[in-house]
């Protein structure tokens, strides 16, 4: 990273780096779980859980690519063992070992709370001292809240399906 460009981020360089890492781990275990959950989900209404698990799942590989290059740009280097992963997540791993689409949605639910709480720390520790990781945080905060609307709207959704048979 340039010198003037350590200088704006006004903190320690090395905790917004293995800050945005766990972060880094936490996106490719969230891509992970949104894509095999696509492949393995079952249920009455499969086909548009499955088309939000696959849309979800190319969000987080973006997010990680993001993470990865606010990263590098602070002279550090992304987390390059998939093994560093689960040790160093914030939000860890849900396999989803029962493919029925309910405890699959919930557990992609809950993934994305765990990721909005996440990025607010981020925020939390950047605000007015890193704002370029200020910045990329806020654009991947969006997307993590919109992420868990779509899983709660799909959840509601099979919900009123079941309740109505």
């Amino acid at each position: 990273m340039g010198t003037r460009g350590r200088e704006i981020v006004g903190l320690a360089v090395e905790t917004v780096i293995d800050t945005l890492n766990k972060a880094f781990a936490d996106e490719w275990l969230a891509y992970y779980q949104y894509w095999i959950g696509a492949k393995v989900v079952k249920g009455p209404t499969k086909d548009a859980v499955m088309a939000e698990l696959t849309l979800h799942s190319a969000d987080e590989l973006r997010h990680a690519g993001l993470v990865a290059n606010r990263i590098v740009q602070l002279g550090g280097t992304p987390l390059t063992d998939p093994a560093q992963w689960l040790s160093s997540s914030n939000c860890g791993y849900a396999a989803p070992n029962d493919s029925y689409e309910r405890l699959i949605l919930e557990q992609n639910i809950a993934g994305e709370q765990c990721a909005i709480s996440t990025y607010m720390r981020v925020l939390e520790l950047t605000r007015g001292k890193d704002e370029v990781t200020f910045a990329l945080v806020q654009q991947i905060l969006s997307d993590e809240v919109e992420h868990e609307e779509d899983l709660q709207n799909l959840l509601e959704d099979l919900d009123l399906m079941l309740s109505r048979r």
